[in-house]
């Protein structure tokens, strides 16, 4: 069976049963990114926490290609390869981090009053871990393909730059 790329969203009734199940999302295989979204009673929603894997590798990572590079320089190109790998590498975990929040945006008339929401980016070979770990949490799943997820938040954002730009 070849891996799914799935956005799995698990929704918790009561905010107070997202944090174990949080925690334990962490070492699912295949995870790649995670959010815990609440909403007060009142309607309140916050984004609690998020958790990336591999978060900074592509600064470091591109900080020390530039690094490499610049030695052909001397200290002071070593130095500055460095810097300029890791500020593109850091771009590009930026670009991530925008993505990340408008996927949420999408996500957020999910989260009920009172309630959680975890979403979850991960390549699955088996929907088992996590309906597992939902049905431990007491938590429902709903498993959203990547692609077409990535589409709505695309639609999204074209919707919000439409009305930015009628707005001006």
């Amino acid at each position: 069976m070849s891996d799914q790329h799935n956005v799995v969203l698990l929704t918790f009734p009561d905010a107070d049963g997202w944090r174990p199940a949080f925690d334990e999302a962490q070492h699912l295989p295949g995870l790649r990114f995670a959010a815990a979204l609440e909403r007060s009673a009142d309607g309140l929603l916050e984004a609690k926490d998020t958790f990336g894997r591999g978060a900074g590798v592509a600064t470091v990572g591109s900080g020390l290609l530039g690094a490499l590079v610049g030695m052909l320089g001397g200290p002071v190109g070593a130095f500055l390869g460095f810097a300029a790998g890791a500020a593109l590498g850091n771009a590009a975990e930026e670009h991530f981090a925008g993505e990340a929040g408008a996927a949420l945006i999408v996500l957020s008339p999910r989260v009920p009053d009172g309630g959680a929401l975890l979403a979850l980016e991960v390549r699955e070979a088996s929907p088992d871990p996590a309906d597992e770990l939902a049905a431990r949490h007491g938590a429902s799943v709903e498993r959203i393909d990547e692609h077409a997820f990535t589409e709505q938040v695309r639609a999204a954002e074209k919707k919000a730059e439409e009305a930015t730009d009628q707005g001006s």
